[in-house]
C-alpha cells in the first residue's frame, strides 16, 4: 500500500526527517513517502500558523489521492486541514491529535499531552472537547522547547521525562501523548526515563508513529471516513485559489 505523510511546513528537512523516523516502523508492504508545503510556516506553534498551513495541506492531500495513495497523514499535532481534506478525498485522512486522543482514551482512564510551548494548552483542550474527551484529559504541559530545536534529542527527552513525570504524579495521567510529531522516535527513551523515576506503568504514545499505523490499518481494511459526515463541497467559483 502507499501512505503519504503531509508535512505542513516549508522546510525540505522535514521530508527527510519524517521518512527517517517512520520508515523503520512502516509495514514491509508499505511504500512511504513525504511531502512538504510550497508555501506556509517553517513550523506550527500557533492557531494562526496552523490556519496558514491548512489550505496547502488540503492541496497536498488532494494531490496524494490523485497520485494513487491509499491513505494520508497530516503530520502535525494540530491536525491542520484534516476535516476539510476529508471532504475533498475518499482515502483515509489521519490527524495525529484526534487519533492519539481516541487511542489514549481506549488504553487508559486519563491522559496528558506534553506539548512544546505554553501556547499549546488551549488548542489541545479544544481538540479534546471536539473529540468528546474533555473529561479524560488530565492536563496539557509544555517542555518550552520550540519545534525547530527539538532535534536536540538529549535536551528534549530530558524535558519530556520531567513534564511526563509531573503529569503522572501531579495531574493523575495514566497515558502520556507527545504534543508534537517532531518528537517522533523518543517514546522508548521517555518510558525508560519514567522507569528510572519509579513510574513503570504509564504508556507513552508517539503520535506520528500511531497515525502511520492507523493509516495502514484503515487502508488495509478498505475503510475510510463517511461521506455523510464529510460530504464533497458543491462546485462553485472560488476566487484566488
Amino acid at each position: 500500500m502507499k501512505i503519504r505523510m503531509i508535512e505542513p511546513v516549508v522546510r525540505k528537512e522535514a521530508d527527510a526527517t519524517a521518512l527517517e523516523q517512520l520508515s523503520p516502523v512502516a509495514s514491509p508492504d508499505t511504500e512511504l513517502s513525504a511531502v512538504f508545503l510550497d508555501k506556509g510556516p517553517a513550523s506550527i506553534e500557533s492557531t494562526y500558523e496552523s490556519a496558514l498551513a491548512a489550505v496547502g495541506v488540503v492541496d497536498k492531500i488532494v494531490e496524494a489521492e490523485q497520485a494513487g495513495m491509499d491513505a494520508v497523514v497530516a503530520n502535525c499535532m494540530d491536525d491542520p486541514g484534516v476535516e476539510a481534506a476529508r471532504e475533498m478525498v475518499s482515502i483515509p485522512v489521519i490527524g495525529p491529535a484526534e487519533t492519539s486522543m481516541q487511542v489514549a482514551a481506549m488504553l487508559g482512564h486519563r491522559f496528558s499531552v506534553i506539548g512544546v510551548l505554553e501556547a499549546d494548552v488551549r488548542p489541545f483542550y479544544d481538540h479534546a472537547t471536539k473529540a468528546g474527551l474533555e473529561n479524560r484529559l488530565a492536563s496539557v504541559r509544555a517542555i518550552n522547547i520550540p519545534v525547530l530545536e527539538l532535534e536536540d534529542r538529549d535536551r528534549t527527552v530530558k524535558a519530556l521525562v520531567e513534564q511526563s513525570s509531573r503529569a503522572v504524579r501531579d495531574d493523575g495521567a495514566h497515558i502520556i501523548i507527545f504534543g508534537c510529531t517532531g518528537m517522533a522516535g523518543m517514546a522508548q527513551d521517555v518510558e525508560k526515563g519514567l522507569r528510572r523515576e519509579g513510574i513503570t506503568d504509564v504508556p507513552v504514545i508517539d503520535p506520528a508513529i500511531l497515525a502511520l499505523k492507523v493509516a495502514e490499518a484503515l487502508a488495509g481494511m478498505g475503510l475510510s471516513h463517511s461521506k455523510r459526515s464529510y460530504p464533497t463541497p458543491p462546485e462553485k467559483e472560488i476566487v484566488g485559489y
